[in-house]
């Protein structure tokens, strides 16, 4: 059993975020804005370290994305690494990295954490739900209170992914994507 278990069973979302998109043809970029309770710099460790990307992102990475270079990227729900490039990293202020871009800035005590992120047009309210879900998490991660990760296929069987996507989908003025997840699988326990 996920060693989190527990923790995804009371984990509830808040509302869909004011998310904003971009359009141009079928590629349309994703603009989500968090307010996370740390600083900057912790932030920025746990957008580029490798061990802390793999307890909420939905990628993996062998590398550290906090030098330009080279980095290879896995995206969970597939075995295929994509190499791509870090074209930008001026810490903790700013990460570009293939198709993704954060910035950091400080806000109060923490930190506004925006992401711009290119997804096809057909799944941009999934890929809203999934970042809503995994910064939920990486929140929680840099509060000593993790909930573990929660994405790809795990994020679309729980209980609040279908109420995301449709509100993202609601405002981005789209209709939610029809395919439905599978069920979870039952546990041994239930």
């Amino acid at each position: 059993m996920n060693e989190h278990a527990q923790e995804h069973a009371q984990y509830t979302p808040g509302a869909a975020a004011a998310a904003q998109v971009l359009k141009a043809g079928d590629n349309w970029t994703l603009i989500l804005v968090r307010e996370l309770r740390h600083a900057p710099e912790k932030v920025w460790r746990a957008l580029t370290d490798p061990a802390h990307v793999r307890e909420w992102a939905p990628f993996e990475t062998d590398t550290p994305l906090g030098t330009v270079g080279t980095v290879r990227l896995t995206w969970v729900g597939t075995s295929r690494v994509q190499e791509t490039k870090v074209t930008r990293a001026d810490a903790p202020k700013v990460l570009e990295c293939g198709d993704m871009r954060w910035e950091l800035e400080p806000a109060g005590s923490g930190t506004r954490l925006t992401l711009w992120h290119s997804i096809d047009r057909r799944f941009i309210a999934w890929g809203a739900a999934g970042w809503h879900i995994s910064f939920d998490v990486l929140d929680r991660l840099l509060a000593d209170q993790p909930i573990g990760r929660m994405v790809g296929s795990d994020a679309m069987r729980f209980a609040g992914w279908q109420r995301l996507v449709g509100e993202y989908a609601a405002q981005f003025g789209v209709p939610p994507p029809k395919w439905t997840p599978p069920a979870a699988p039952k546990s041994p326990d239930s």
